[in-house]
């Protein structure tokens, strides 16, 4: 692979881990990191996704994919891979974003790839789904669950967008109907196979729940997390249910989300029932985390991106890729465990 791709995050933890990845699997690559700081670094390209003006400079390197790793709230990065044909891939979008991204694309004529990655884990669910060759239309529902480490290696996204959302509503999907909820309501109690322990699990909103349900045309979808500390678990739940968020200002809330681990296991389970009442699961674990199964993920897209066996259009991830195939360079990974 000899093409040119930018990075704009780079700096940051999943920006950061896409980069080694990256090089170290595909060293003919050029890589070059958007950042908004000024240095003399060669390989750094000074650029704020607020700042139009700061574009310019793309013009001269050739850039033939954008991965972009921090937030765009206007999507200024998205527009200008619209307009200069350059591929695209956003893994960073919380489910509001990522809606509001894919109707921006809809009002545009789009001559490159435009990928959208963003999920838990790289946007891969329904790819995990579709490896038990099970027919997507014969499925009636999905319910995806989390164990999440206290230590695992969370970005500033990641703790930005709890200290943002935490206290606001989305929705689920009940038989194609929206049901409002908040992040650690509706506890129930789930027995995850890593450990076979019982845990207390909450609603979490992830865009897995937009994509199952409005691409995948899935009636009814779920999403509950819980993490290693029952304590902590327990503790969030009460904080939403006497609204004690509310009063907290936003650093003060980021200070509860943010994580400063070196990384721990992190499940997802994904269980799903069929038109014939059959249910199905799929398990994924990664001993260093979900920063680390987010990133090799999307090294995984950005690799098959760059292969040109695909043709322009919008995309979410999972459609990029076989099934059987992306399993088997997914678990080349040692840190990753699947159980399909």
């Amino acid at each position: 692979m000899s093409k040119t791709i930018l990075i704009i995050g780079g700096t940051g933890l999943i920006g950061k881990t896409i980069y080694e990845m990256l090089s170290s699997r595909n060293p003919s690559l050029k890589i070059f990191i958007g950042t908004r700081n000024k240095d003399a670094n060669p390989d750094h390209i000074h650029i704020d996704v607020n700042d139009k003006s700061t574009f310019a400079s793309l013009n001269i390197h050739s850039i033939s994919l954008i991965i972009i790793c921090t937030k765009d709230y206007h999507n200024n990065v998205l527009d200008y891979a619209i307009k200069c044909k350059i591929d695209y891939i956003d893994i960073t979008k919380p489910t509001s974003e990522l809606i509001k991204s894919l109707d921006f694309t809809r009002k545009r004529s789009v001559e490159s790839k435009i990928v959208f990655g963003s999920g838990w884990m790289g946007g891969i669910a329904p790819l995990l789904v579709n490896a038990k060759r099970v027919v997507v239309k014969d499925i009636t529902s999905v319910a995806i669950f989390i164990y999440y480490s206290t230590k695992d290696k969370a970005g500033k996204s990641s703790a930005d967008f709890m200290a943002e959302n935490v206290s606001k509503t989305f929705h689920f999907y009940q038989n194609n109907i929206k049901i409002f909820t908040k992040h650690f309501f509706n506890s129930k109690y789930h027995k995850f196979d890593f450990d076979g322990k019982n845990r207390k699990v909450y609603d979490i909103d992830i865009p897995d729940l937009y994509i199952f349900n409005q691409i995948e045309k899935i009636p009814t979808v779920t999403a509950k997390l819980t993490f290693d500390s029952k304590f902590i678990t327990s503790a969030l739940g009460i904080m939403q249910k006497i609204n004690f968020f509310k009063i907290l200002n936003f650093k003060e809330r980021k200070l509860i989300f943010g994580g400063s681990g070196s990384g721990d296991i992190s499940s997802f389970e994904i269980s799903f029932s069929k038109s014939n009442l059959n249910t199905d699961k799929v398990t994924i674990k990664c001993r260093e985390g979900q920063a680390e199964l987010t990133a090799f993920s999307t090294v995984l897209h950005i690799e098959k991106m760059l292969k040109n066996d695909i043709k322009s259009g919008v995309y979410f991830s999972h459609q990029l890729h076989d099934p059987t195939e992306f399993l088997s360079s997914l678990t080349s990974n040692n840190a990753i465990n699947i159980n399909i």
